[in-house]
């Protein structure tokens, strides 16, 4: 009795918040694809991430964070409703309203309280705007709800993974407190770059009607994710913070995509196969993510490959190709974004300091 007592205790003592964090991430994550699937999502792979990013060490926290999320995407969605139909048929039109909307968006995400809200307005109108595009013959109110629904999903499982831990174990093994968002009503950097992030969504559009590529609407999240760069760290320009972020995006999504290619050879269409590979690849990407290093973004990136590959639209079929083809559409997002960063810098203004941020290469929201 006295052995199974001392080996109890030394298994509790392994335990800490960061592994707490990592168990509360895949359990979120496995009951958000439990939800969305229950609800009839389209991206089932959106709803687990939501799943995964709105998580946060206080249930407090991680439901405000849901439901900013649900806030931004409703009103974005809403806007693309109205503004489609008049911009989707008309390549200059939607470039321009893609680029306004998305500059105002990442703007405000980078400088304003509710940032995560606004993040998701521009993220949202791009990715229904985009979806339009590629199927014009479905509803544009069906893209809309299915963002919605999958969202609602994912926030919904988060939370009520965040309560119930908060009341158990997060009594023994609280998180650390989250550092207050940067506030500014102007800030010229953050101006700049932003538009930077516009015009790159507006190049994406010329793609779309170009190549006609399937799942663009994952590159739209791919240019909007890397360039949430803490405000201080800009200086002249993002080129610097926001290229280490590509690169870390890039590694990520190459370690989770051969992750999850393993698995799916393994897999063969077998559900549970996949289902514990998603649950081992979020458990690897929070992993990294919460680490104590500066490469915590590859973390993030690792999960969202893992995602959008091993989270079928539907278990039964088991159709990998979509996954495969949103992970194409987040490296194609990567190569229209970085050739912009460099006009951006070559153009920018010279000189202006740069101060250290303690975020390091942290987005202040997350998608």
């Amino acid at each position: 009795m006295k052995r199974i007592a001392a080996t109890w205790s030394a298994l509790i003592a392994r335990i800490s918040p960061r592994t707490v964090d990592i168990g509360e991430c895949v359990v979120s994550v496995l009951l958000a694809i439990l939800v969305a699937h229950a609800i009839g999502g389209d991206n089932v792979a959106w709803a687990a991430f939501a799943g995964y990013m709105v998580m946060r060490g206080h249930a407090s926290e991680t439901v405000l964070r849901g439901l900013l999320r649900i806030v931004g995407t409703v009103a974005g969605g809403l806007l693309a409703l109205g503004l489609a139909p008049f911009v989707a048929t008309s390549w200059l039109g939607s470039a321009a309203a893609m680029m306004v909307v998305g500059t105002l968006s990442l703007y405000r995400a980078l400088t304003a309280r509710r940032a995560y809200a606004w993040l998701f307005f521009g993220l949202t109108f791009a990715m229904v705007l985009l979806d339009k595009i590629e199927t014009p013959a479905t509803a544009l109110d069906q893209f809309v709800l299915t963002r919605i629904l999958e969202t609602v999903a994912g926030t919904v499982a988060c939370a009520t993974v965040s309560i119930v831990s908060t009341l158990t174990l997060r009594r023994r093994w609280p998180a650390p407190p989250t550092p207050p968002p940067v506030i500014a009503l102007w800030h010229p950097a953050a101006f700049r770059h932003a538009a930077q992030a516009g015009v790159a969504l507006a190049l994406l559009i010329g793609v779309a009607r170009a190549l006609a590529l399937p799942a663009l609407a994952q590159g739209a999240v791919g240019v909007m994710a890397v360039m949430l760069v803490p405000v201080h760290g800009l200086g002249a320009g993002g080129l610097v913070p926001v290229s280490a972020r590509l690169a870390q995006r890039f590694v990520g999504c190459l370690a989770g995509a051969a992750l999850s290619a393993v698995c799916l050879f393994v897999a063969q269409g077998h559900a549970l196969v996949l289902v514990a590979g998603t649950a081992l690849g979020v458990a690897i990407g929070r992993g990294i993510e919460n680490g104590p290093h500066s490469y915590r973004y590859v973390g993030t990136q690792f999960t969202l490959a893992v995602l959008v590959m091993l989270v079928p639209d539907s278990y039964a079929d088991g159709d990998v190709l979509p996954g495969v083809e949103r992970l194409i559409a987040v490296l194609i997002g990567m190569a229209v974004l970085e050739p912009v960063l460099l006009a951006g810098h070559w153009l920018g203004p010279r000189g202006l300091p740069v101060t250290p941020s303690r975020q390091g290469l942290d987005e202040p929201g997350g998608v």
